[in-house]
């Protein structure tokens, strides 16, 4: 069965050209170009991932991804057409799992849609064949459900947060590099010294866990190296 996927971009060549590709791969692909419309299709629309565009005539991706959020634990995908952090960031802590700036390469775009997709799928699918239940110091993750519980209360994770607890939890005792978390999440040679998607999802996991940097009870930075949770 083919994949649902939502474009909202209010520049049409863009969206024309990202539904092109996208159907190529055959997927199904919903078309909006502005808020108001995306938010309809959100609700009456079963998919299985969203490609949202940050400056929109009517609000903004931002806006869009905080209402899937509520609902929803589907990839999301922003596009932004500025080099500048904030947006980036912005989007990384208000649940998007990725990012990609304009101009792209539409097969850029492509893999990304396919590596999230890969691992929505692999975490959201029965039986896994995975270890099941992962516990450590009142943290339990299954991997069948994808539900994690911190000290028997629901921890609400994108599918990007799960998979660093996951894979930090399943190395519990040793660092995992930034580069290795990434390559094992996308999947692809898209990672760079420079990129901080990795730092942003550490810091809003911390968030939610009410975990700090300074004194680490679960996820703690090995500077210069990467991440751990002890043992």
């Amino acid at each position: 069965m083919s994949n649902n996927i939502l474009v909202v971009d209010d520049e049409r060549e863009i969206a024309d050209l990202v539904e092109v590709y996208l159907q190529n791969e055959n997927y199904n692909v919903f078309k909006y170009y502005s808020v108001k419309e995306a938010q309809k299709c959100i609700e009456e629309t079963n998919l299985d991932l969203a490609i949202l565009d940050v400056m929109l005539p009517d609000g903004n991706g931002f806006k869009i991804c905080q209402q899937i959020r509520e609902k929803h634990n589907y990839p999301v995908i922003m596009l932004t057409a500025k080099e500048e952090e904030t947006d980036k960031i912005t989007g990384l802590t208000l649940g998007a799992d990725d990012y990609i700036t304009k101009p792209f390469r539409p097969l850029e775009m492509v893999a990304r849609v396919k590596a999230q997709l890969r691992r929505y799928k692999k975490y959201n699918s029965a039986p896994v064949q995975d270890e099941g239940v992962i516990t450590h110091s009142g943290l339990v993750i299954d991997v069948n459900t994808h539900e994690c519980l911190l000290n028997e209360k629901p921890l609400s994770l994108t599918p990007t947060e799960f998979s660093i607890l996951r894979i930090l939890c399943e190395q519990k005792g040793n660092v995992v590099s930034s580069e290795r978390l990434f390559h094992e999440i996308w999947g692809d040679e898209y990672f760079n010294k420079s990129n901080n998607t990795i730092t942003v999802h550490i810091r809003h996991l911390r968030e939610k866990m009410n975990d700090t940097s300074d004194l680490p009870k679960y996820i703690k930075t090995v500077w210069g190296v990467g991440y751990k949770i002890e043992k």
